[in-house]
């Protein structure tokens, strides 16, 4: 894979390479998709928000300004575009009723984690990343999946910093409390007691 800085193909782009696009869109296709996916919690949505973000992000490419790195703006356009797509479809996507969870509750379900398998594990937080509203979703996808600071997602979303910490704060603890369903089904809600 080319290790070319997103600047370098920009600037290829720019100066009328238009093949250049295509490396971009290979870098970060998956990532689009994942945040379209995890905001509208629909395969058919979340490809046809791909390939809208791509297109756009071609043809904004010359307003692009360089103040923000370009995965920053890229993910921009696809969560307005995502959250457009939900508004416009009046949906209410709901999440589970979330229990106060403790820190031993939390260490426990990390531990129960870390005995499955990598790709199972990952398939099970990406389901239970579904079951969060669609801003806590993207706040945790970008902050542990795409490794965004706090800045860069202010920057994503327009919440001010404080209020990304708080969210993100909240929205670990709602996920830890739906991974405790699927990981310690053993484990009573009411009481936090082993059945």
């Amino acid at each position: 894979m080319n290790h070319q800085s997103d600047q370098y193909y920009i600037n290829k782009i720019l100066a009328g390479d238009i093949n250049a696009f295509s490396t971009l869109v290979e870098r970060y296709q998956s990532l689009v998709y994942t945040i379209a996916y995890r905001i509208t919690k629909n395969k058919e949505e979340a490809e046809e928000i791909a390939q809208d973000t791509f297109v756009k992000a071609y043809t904004s490419l010359p307003n692009y300004r360089g103040e923000a790195k370009f995965s920053t703006w890229l993910y921009t356009i696809v969560y307005r575009r995502s959250l457009d797509i939900v508004k416009s479809k009046k949906r209410s996507i709901t999440s589970e009723q979330v229990e106060e969870i403790s820190e031993e509750h939390i260490e426990i379900v990390h531990d129960a984690l870390s005995y499955l398998q990598e790709k199972e594990r990952k398939e099970i937080i990406g389901n239970c990343i579904l079951k969060l509203a669609e801003d806590e979703a993207t706040i945790i996808t970008l902050y542990y999946f795409e490794e965004k600071n706090i800045k860069e997602i202010k920057e994503i979303i327009g919440l001010t910093e404080d209020n990304i910490k708080i969210k993100l704060f909240r929205s670990r603890k709602k996920l830890y409390s739906i991974l405790k369903y699927y990981v310690l089904p053993e484990i009573n809600s009411t009481n936090g007691r082993a059945i």
